[in-house]
């Protein structure tokens, strides 16, 4: 059973954008507008080369902040204010992975590459606030980025998790192999499954993984 293979775990760590909400929402499409608004008016260039340096920055450094922090010395608080002031009226409430988070054994936390304002703001509207014992954002990190394995272990000692009795959910694969590597149960929350050693389990709905681990 699923279940016997988490029967361990007392940390539970959750990302927050396309995870905690479904990617129907859509926030990131605002999240890359916003970005890239920004690349545009910071570095002077058109739309098309702010995308083509957005991508750059995401695919090498982790995030496009984590890249233009590293060739550019941008401020990362301005920048992740900006990015970060989209509309949430469309995310819904969902009380059963509400349910299904509270009933979890241990403590429980939100661990995100973006803010932890934004973050708390997603929360609330999902009717997730107040299930986790801390929410961690990339400043938490010393704005290290997912998946730096530093970025996990500034985190993680900073909530004192112990890594081997704890499980990381997930939708972006790479940031699935630094927790695999520290001994967590990785689940990779995505539309496809992607077969890799680091992923141990893959689902499409998170609430509906987490009902497996009921009792």
């Amino acid at each position: 059973m699923v279940a016997d293979r988490f029967s361990h775990v007392r940390g539970w760590v959750f990302d927050l954008d396309n995870t905690l909400y479904p990617p129907s929402a859509r926030l990131f499409d605002q999240i890359e507008r916003r970005m890239t608004d920004w690349v545009m008016t910071e570095l002077r260039v058109v739309r098309e080369e702010a995308d083509r340096l957005r991508r750059h920055y995401w695919s090498t450094y982790g995030t496009t902040l984590a890249g233009l922090m590293a060739e550019h010395g941008v401020d990362p608080a301005p920048y992740l204010s900006h990015v970060h002031d989209i509309s949430l009226d469309h995310l819904e409430r969902d009380m059963i992975l509400a349910a299904r988070i509270r009933a979890l054994p241990g403590r429980k936390i939100v661990y995100t590459n973006g803010c932890a304002p934004y973050a708390e703001r997603v929360l609330e509207a999902r009717g997730l606030a107040n299930l986790f014992d801390a929410v961690y954002g990339v400043e938490h990190a010393g704005f290290r980025p997912k998946p730096d394995r530093a970025a996990f272990e500034t985190v993680f000692a900073a909530d004192r998790l112990a890594p081997g009795t704890a499980a990381m959910f997930e939708d972006d694969s790479r940031n699935l192999l630094a927790p695999h590597e520290m001994g967590m149960r990785t689940v990779h929350v995505a539309p496809e499954a992607l077969p890799a050693p680091h992923i141990h389990h893959h689902t499409l709905d998170l609430s509906e993984f987490l009902a497996l681990l009921q009792p």
